[in-house]
């Protein structure tokens, strides 16, 4: 297993593997055979950023089966989707912003992120799999109360493109089995959300090769495989959230 992280350190922004308090520095693009520069950095010296830089974020709703028998809805036949506007992408340790257009209330949501790592375009799924580099933490951040405040149109763009609303990092981690991942989200000191990824409706290698026949996954795109139970807002004032994928580490923000 391998962490990739994106740092800033005194102003010049890099690529890295974490290990522990150290980071690796590298050379090149992360997704296409980088090289180690033999140099070191403190871990606590650098910024760690947004692990990638998306083209897009496609998230997904109604994906587990738990939350799908909870609001009692059907499965779905293919994946239900909408996409985090860029603006929204925001990274570890920075802070989450109200909108000022609006004033109700604002969701956490604990995800799990699939990193794409070449262009994936009509895959199968056997084959699926040799696009996904890595994983990471989600927090799909909600304005709750706009996605249905318009009887003829559900507003699933806004609701969730706000800036600052698309929440992942701090890494990605490479090497892991999806299936055995545990996704705990943490506001305020107080567990709120502890699934597992085993429950998803459609495993990762069904979810990739079915979205890349929707659209192409260049490298760099993150999947955001929708959550389960324990789903709740943030209150008023600040707020801290974390999200927690043993194996990947924790997404922390503080929300005001």
């Amino acid at each position: 297993m391998t962490l990739w992280a994106r740092y800033d350190h005194n102003g010049q922004v890099g690529i890295a593997t974490v290990e522990g308090d150290t980071v690796s520095v590298y050379e090149g693009d992360m997704f296409a055979a980088p090289k180690a520069t033999g140099e070191t950095l403190a871990l606590g010296d650098v910024k760690l950023l947004m692990p990638t830089q998306p083209t897009k974020m496609v998230a997904m709703w109604n994906n587990f089966h738990a939350l799908s028998a909870k609001m009692d809805v059907a499965v779905p036949e293919e994946p239900l989707f909408f996409l985090k506007a860029n603006n929204s992408f925001l990274g570890p340790n920075e802070t989450i912003h109200r909108p000022k257009s609006y004033d109700g209330k604002v969701g956490y949501e604990g995800e799990l992120g699939i990193v794409i790592g070449k262009q994936c375009k009509n895959v199968a799924e056997s084959a699926a799999m040799d696009f996904v580099f890595g994983y990471t933490c989600i927090n799909d951040v909600t304005a709750m109360e706009l996605i249905s405040k318009d009887k003829t149109f559900a507003q699933w763009a806004r609701s969730k493109g706000f800036d600052t609303f698309g929440v992942f990092g701090p890494v990605v981690a490479t090497g892991l089995d999806p299936a055995t991942l545990v996704v705990k989200t943490v506001l305020n000191g107080d567990e709120r959300q502890n699934y597992q990824i085993s429950d998803m409706i459609f495993p990762v290698p069904k979810l990739v090769s079915m979205l890349s026949h929707d659209m192409t996954l260049m490298a760099g795109d993150i999947i955001a495989c929708g959550t389960s139970l324990g789903v709740g807002s943030m209150k008023e004032k600040s707020n801290t959230v974390g999200i927690t994928i043993d194996g990947i580490g924790t997404l922390s923000n503080v929300f005001e």
